[in-house]
């Protein structure tokens, strides 16, 4: 396998510019493509036996349903990582809204590495482009109203910066990326500390500065943060009825930004944005989503 030096130039900028850690990506795509080529030398019996060495040939990704594509400078690392001498002519920016049959990524080089590469190119851009495009839907759901959707921490382990970033693709906004963060006072937070208030003064006095969300249940709740001098920097509704919500905005007025969380679904999305919370968290955005369908194809001449 090749080094990121190898990368075009053109991909290391793209995933500068997104943000991404060139050498967490690498490392990322390095681990899957160890899943297809586990024993050294990395060889593929298949490729290898009916493609001569020397050949080359060009490959087209195409999207096979609609969507927004994401994560297609991340396949492209994977083909310089197996020595592909690839040329990449053409490649959607990640974000684009494509239909079916569009082409999303057009490259040339080695036949036989451009196919040890296919699966793991195809794995991470399907599943990125899934997440962008199920936030997209979220976000065209939300249009109108002045409530973002918001990923989670329930990422797949080892993918949190990757899907995240498929997040933004999709027009989402991301919540905390890791637990410092933000504090987050939860139910079992609670319980543990002896009440919503102890467990805010106590993060507060140990981690001054640190912006704290706290999860509510009711508007009691929310009353109870709200008469605070200093209320929390965000306030969670969970698992509220939309009527509760709405009545939640009109008590905050605007003095701490509000999010819903719990039995949220696309369907009833357009009713949570008309309650006028800020953000709705949708974990299923990176925890079940489902892959966008790209494939690739040898151009035949």
């Amino acid at each position: 396998m090749t080094r990121i030096e190898d990368v075009p130039a053109d991909v290391r900028a793209d995933l500068a510019a997104a943000g991404l850690d060139e050498d967490h990506v690498w490392d990322v795509v390095g681990r899957a493509l160890m899943e297809d080529l586990p024993q050294r030398p990395h060889h593929d019996p298949t490729s290898e036996s009916t493609i001569p060495a020397d050949a080359r040939a060009e490959a087209v990704v195409a999207a096979r349903e609609p969507g927004v594509v994401a994560g297609l400078a991340v396949a492209a690392v994977a083909f310089a990582m197996v020595g592909a001498d690839a040329t990449i002519s053409s490649r959607a920016p990640d974000g684009t809204r494509v239909e079916e049959g569009d082409v999303v990524l057009r490259i040339s080089g080695r036949t036989q590495r451009l196919l040890v590469a296919e699966r793991t190119a195809l794995n991470l851009a399907c599943h990125l482009s899934g997440i962008a495009t199920a936030t997209a839907q979220w976000v065209d759901a939300l249009a109108g109203s002045p409530t973002r959707v918001l990923d989670t921490r329930k990422t797949l382990p080892g993918l949190r910066t990757l899907q995240k970033y498929a997040v933004r693709c999709g027009g989402g906004v991301n919540h905390r990326s890791s637990l410092q963060d933000m504090a987050m006072v939860k139910d079992n937070h609670v319980i543990a500390a002896g009440g919503v208030l102890p467990a805010l003064e106590a993060i507060r006095g140990r981690h001054p500065g640190l912006p704290v969300e706290v999860e509510v249940t009711t508007l009691d709740q929310l009353d109870e943060l709200l008469a605070l001098p200093e209320p929390p920097e965000r306030v969670l509704l969970d698992n509220m009825a939309d009527d509760m919500m709405s009545e939640a905005v009109h008590r905050t007025a605007g003095r701490v930004p509000l999010e819903a969380s719990g039995g949220v679904t696309l369907e009833r999305a357009g009713r949570i944005g008309a309650t006028g919370v800020d953000f709705v968290s949708v974990g299923a955005l990176t925890h079940s989503v489902e892959v966008l369908d790209l494939g690739m194809d040898l151009v035949e001449r």
